[in-house]
């Protein structure tokens, strides 16, 4: 009798361990977010007009209840990085490793006299952009590559540990956005999957991304320099060449969703035309999706520009964002602050 007894206990613990073991959107996930405290507050940088139009539409997707209720799997949100995530002003911040990279490297490989080299290591952006892309180019291939991927991710690393935006003077990691820092953690508790669809080098990013945004290196998407493999002296390497192999900017966005991550994404992000592909793929998704772009309206908090900005213009993405009731993101009337260290003062 008492064997039967411990076995019934037995089956009911399993019973129990089984019931809390369900997948997230199961009975004991529901019960768990109950339990959450109520007093946590989304999104409290956004003014109240946008805030609601993201959390209606989380909210909706994420009750079991709704029609529109999409599965945890499906539930793909992609950024872009430059614009949308960090400033980009006056140019990418890639661009600022390169000219910081080059003049490094600039006594040993003896380019003080040399043009576009010369521009870069005397900090003349102006008269570098005006011997146009190919300049550009060559300023990129030489601190791109000729590495090991491990070499570059480390001279990254170094780079954004020490150096400072030239006119807001400070840390470049400093200059995220504070609002969309909560985007992500938002979505990420309600189980959605954040990923980075960007122009910028996708090992440039993966060097810090991860600690800032919390989006692991695998969920990062960009732009890749050609490479291959090398085996010597025992050590397995990747080696960088000087060619860019897939560049990841408007048509090609979805291209790379498609290839790398497999999910029409169901919320995209962005804030140029190089990002309009990337919000009208999610757009064409089967299920329920919200686009939204990041508009450059506050000139005093950060930088005003819009449709004819020489780097991250928004025209054919504000007309169509305007047309189909995406939702726009005024940076000087939604965003209570923009910077992380705005909080402290």
């Amino acid at each position: 009798m008492k064997r039967f007894k411990l076995m019934g206990v037995l089956l009911l613990l399993v019973a129990t361990f089984a019931s809390c073991n369900q997948p997230k959107s199961s009975c004991c996930a529901d019960k768990d977010k109950e339990n959450e405290p109520a007093t946590k507050e989304y999104l409290s940088s956004w003014n109240d007009d946008t805030r609601k139009q993201i959390t209606d539409y989380v909210e909706d997707v994420t009750n079991p209840q709704s029609a529109n209720f999409i599965p945890v799997e499906d539930r793909i949100a992609t950024f872009d990085n430059d614009g949308t995530l960090w400033t980009e002003q006056p140019v990418a911040f890639q661009i600022f490793f390169a000219l910081d990279e080059v003049k490094r490297m600039a006594a040993e490989k003896g380019w003080e006299n040399e043009e576009p080299y010369k521009s870069a290591i005397n900090g003349d952006l102006k008269s570098l952009m005006a011997q146009g892309h190919e300049a550009l180019g060559k300023i990129l291939m030489a601190s791109h590559s000729g590495l090991t991927s491990e070499e570059f991710t480390q001279n990254v690393k170094n780079w954004i540990s020490t150096a400072k935006h030239p006119t807001k003077n400070r840390p470049y990691t400093n200059l995220v956005y504070q609002p969309m820092l909560e985007l992500l953690d938002y979505l990420r508790d309600n189980d959605f999957k954040t990923f980075i669809v960007s122009g910028g080098g996708a090992t440039f990013m993966r060097a810090w991304a991860e600690d800032v945004y919390g989006i692991p290196n695998d969920q990062i998407v960009g732009t890749y320099f050609e490479a291959e493999y090398d085996y010597a002296d025992g050590k397995a390497l990747i080696n960088r060449k000087p060619h860019i192999e897939f560049n990841d900017d408007k048509e090609a966005k979805p291209v790379a969703i498609d290839r790398f991550i497999g999910r029409r994404p169901v919320f995209a992000c962005g804030n140029s035309d190089g990002d309009l592909q990337m919000l009208q793929y999610a757009d064409g998704n089967k299920y329920k999706s919200f686009q939204l772009y990041v508009h450059h309206t506050d000139a005093e908090r950060e930088f005003e520009y819009g449709r004819e900005a020489p780097m991250g213009a928004l025209d054919k993405g504000l007309d169509e964002a305007i047309a189909k009731k995406w939702c726009l993101v005024d940076m000087k009337k939604d965003w209570k602050v923009v910077y992380p260290f705005e909080l402290k003062k």
